[in-house]
């Protein structure tokens, strides 16, 4: 295969890129000169996100639904690279038709795309597809586990490794070069203040409003959580780089911490006095009460370091601070 060279001065599309990952991808890659086409359907992603680029001649946004394939093809026209961000995520209080239906006929338009357009994908997967895996460190060449097919929580994973698929089939029948990261936890401004931000927003939330934290099963399960300026510059590397086709990137940090003592740092940073109030929440008690978690998500970097000089910057401590800071201003200016 003949790689595709992207670099700067080049056009990229980000589906979600008004959301909290696309919008700072844009951001960056405009700042390097390439011209960005960002397009969301506003279910998660917000105009404010995006607000300040809409004035930038380099910057062109379309609000389209993945799922629409005409509208895709108007917008792609010239376009070098697609980052498929888009997605609906895990179904933990259901809505699992939308899971699989959004990442399942959004992926198909968007390789069908790539395909008349000819340019290469970078598809953004997730840590979620280790599944129950019991590796120290999830390694791209891993066996994937998944749980049961009548437990709701595995449909997400179950919609990224079709993806997944999906773009080894395209590369290897229509010679469209697919780079693929699996992202674990990614943190910073711009996320979106609920459970689909993950626990970060919820814990600092319920931390700066001295209301009881709410933590899951027994919170001991860990996570390695990368400040979102760390991951935009890997997925950029993967934009950038070239003998990299058909690549699967860890994209992470190694700096594992458990919930419970997640919790307690963002309390300790946020400068609270208050008394720390938490309350754990069974998964039975979820509305469809069928839900596994993952007890252990580290990923090996190895690849990302060697192929694409990937080393995370900002510490744990460090991106709660900025972020901490962030979230207590967005939330005066909504008081």
């Amino acid at each position: 295969m003949k790689e595709k060279i992207v670099h700067t001065g080049a056009t990229a599309l980000i589906t979600g890129g008004a959301g909290f990952i696309g919008s700072h991808l844009g951001d960056a890659l405009l700042s390097r000169g390439y011209k960005v086409i960002a397009v969301d359907n506003l279910s998660m992603g917000k105009i404010e996100n995006i607000k300040h680029n809409l004035v930038n001649p380099d910057f062109h946004f379309e609000k389209v639904d993945i799922r629409d394939i005409e509208s895709l093809r108007k917008v792609c026209k010239g376009v070098n690279v697609i980052v498929h961000l888009a997605a609906y995520k895990i179904p933990r209080y259901g809505n699992a038709v939308e899971t699989l239906l959004v990442n399942g006929e959004g992926g198909v338009n968007i390789f069908k795309v790539a395909k008349e357009f000819n340019c290469k994908v970078v598809l953004a997967s997730t840590s979620d597809v280790y599944g129950k895996s019991e590796e120290a460190f999830f390694q791209e060449d891993g066996n994937l586990i998944m749980g049961p097919s009548y437990i709701p929580r595995w449909s997400y994973a179950v919609s990224k490794l079709f993806e997944e698929h999906l773009a080894y089939a395209y590369q290897d029948a229509y010679n469209i070069p697919v780079n693929i990261i699996r992202i674990f936890e990614c943190y910073g401004p711009r996320y979106h203040l609920s459970w689909w931000g993950g626990p970060i927003p919820v814990f600092v939330s319920a931390i700066l409003n001295d209301k009881e934290v709410e933590i899951h099963n027994d919170g001991k399960q860990t996570r390695c959580f990368i400040y979102i300026s760390d991951l935009v510059e890997g997925i950029i590397s993967i934009i950038e780089k070239d003998k990299i086709a058909g690549e699967i990137f860890n994209l992470g940090t190694t700096e594992e911490i458990s919930i419970l003592e997640l919790v307690s740092l963002i309390k300790d940073l946020s400068g609270s006095i208050g008394t720390l109030k938490t309350k754990f929440v069974p998964y039975s008690s979820f509305s469809n009460k069928k839900y596994e978690d993952i007890k252990k998500r580290t990923p090996n970097i190895t690849k990302a370091r060697n192929l694409l000089e990937f080393a995370p910057k900002i510490s744990l401590r460090e991106g709660l601070l900025k972020t901490i800071d962030w979230q207590r201003e967005i939330m005066k200016k909504e008081k």
